[in-house]
């Protein structure tokens, strides 16, 4: 647990500001800090400019944050976002059975859908969120057959819901969503490329090549509401109190902003701010410092992971984050409601001198997923 003496918090916000301001919420201390952000014109015109905000977003000084977002989206965006997220609560309000339908334990929980298999940070395995697993640029990988027995957790067949009532439309729109962020991240790596070749160990490697692979995945996330058997936290609660601190395992994550959900028993689901100013995702910075990162709804995020972190012999860092529900009576009866697309490369390439990205995967799921059985 956390100490319950005043801490410092720095909220991430999206926008051109240079000052710094002190806010006190809740005897809390939040210091607001400017987020690197970039526009999507210049990702699609040629992106030279984009050097400088860049190498701010992902260097290696103790104020880089390790993320980057990106506005002025296509006006389509935020119509898939709301669509897809709204289904990811209605998924969640289906019965357990038949939720567990579409679960696949061979592919260690990596296709199809996910509650209480992942092990995170040695606590128990993680019940306070649901996720559902896919492909969304191909359904079915064509590879070699001994790649799809030795890696099924990349190269197997995407599961989707079949004639559920509530969801209907469930594997377009998470294919949708999935292909325009995949889109963005690809305009995004051209960008990074002249900076991040300096520091990949081989300089001749392209990572919009490295992410335009077949073992591309996403996630989908619903955050269930406090329950009794995980009540409304406390003021001293710890900060990754609905997902502990972690690292991805990919090249780059994109992130699309948190909807939150208010669904009272016998009523309606509402759409909802956040009901807490502490609720949401914290990163730490390259300096250590924690960060409570505010993603606007209409932009994306993407942040580095640990996968490019080896190929660049840890020049460029992962970035560490987590999760936290938030105090507050508001908080009752909410969920939380996001999406995220993993970007890396396929399994037999090589990220450091010791290991392929496969076998890099395959020591972080054993680490996450030691208990499950896969028979």
């Amino acid at each position: 647990m956390l100490s319950t003496r005043t801490r410092t918090y720095l909220i991430l916000i999206p926008r051109y500001a240079t000052r710094r301001t002190i806010v006190n919420l809740a005897n809390n201390s939040y210091q607001l800090k400017t987020a690197v952000n970039v526009s999507y014109n210049s990702l699609v015109s040629p992106p030279s400019s984009l050097s400088h905000s860049i190498e701010q977003a992902f260097g290696s000084r103790s104020d880089s944050l390790g993320i980057i977002i990106v506005r002025d989206l296509p006006p389509e965006y935020a119509k898939l976002r709301e669509r897809l997220l709204k289904l990811a609560h209605a998924f969640a309000q289906l019965d357990e059975p038949t939720r567990e339908k579409y679960a696949d334990a061979k592919s260690r929980y990596s296709f199809g859908w996910s509650h209480g298999k992942e092990v995170m940070n040695g606590r128990p395995a993680d019940t306070l969120k649901g996720s559902y697993y896919a492909n969304p640029v191909i359904d079915a990988p064509s590879v070699h057959p001994g790649l799809l027995e030795a890696y099924p957790e990349y190269y197997g067949t995407n599961i989707w819901p079949k004639d559920e009532r509530g969801i209907e439309g469930f594997k377009s729109a998470f294919k949708n969503l999935g292909s325009f962020v995949f889109d963005v991240g690809v305009r995004l790596a051209a960008a990074c490329q002249p900076f991040a070749s300096s520091y990949l160990t081989d300089s001749s490697l392209s990572l919009s090549n490295l992410i335009s692979s077949q073992t591309t995945k996403a996630r989908l996330l619903h955050y269930f509401p406090p329950s009794p058997e995980s009540p409304l936290p406390a003021e001293d609660e710890p900060i990754d109190s609905w997902c502990g601190f972690h690292v991805d395992h990919s090249l780059l994550t994109g992130l699309c902003s948190a909807l939150y959900i208010k669904h009272i028993p016998g009523g309606p689901p509402e759409a909802i701010p956040s009901p807490s100013p502490s609720s949401g995702l914290y990163i730490r910075t390259r300096g250590g410092e924690l960060v409570k990162v505010t993603i606007p709804p209409d932009c994306l995020a993407f942040q580095t992971g640990e996968a490019l972190e080896l190929t660049t012999a840890g020049r460029l860092r992962a970035t560490p984050h987590c999760v936290r529900v938030g105090a507050g009576d508001s908080a009752e009866h909410v969920s939380r409601e996001t999406f995220a697309l993993f970007m890396q490369p396929d399994v037999n390439q090589r990220i450091s001198e010791a290991e392929t990205f496969g076998e890099f995967s395959k020591r972080i799921l054993d680490d996450h997923y030691n208990d499950v059985n896969v028979q």
